[in-house]
C-alpha cells in the first residue's frame, strides 16, 4: 500500500514540475540547473 501511495505522489510531483515549464526548452534549462546544483554539491 505504501508503494502505491509513493508512486502516486511521485507522479503528481513530476507532473506538477513539468507543468511549471512552459516549453521543452524551459524543461531543459530546469534539468540543466538541477544537474549543476547536484554537481556543485558533490564538489
Amino acid at each position: 500500500m505504501k508503494s502505491v501511495i509513493f508512486r502516486c505522489v511521485t507522479v503528481l510531483l513530476l507532473v506538477a514540475s513539468l507543468s511549471a515549464c512552459e516549453t521543452m526548452e524551459g524543461a531543459g534549462r530546469d534539468i540543466q540547473k538541477a544537474g549543476e546544483a547536484i554537481e556543485g554539491a558533490a564538489e
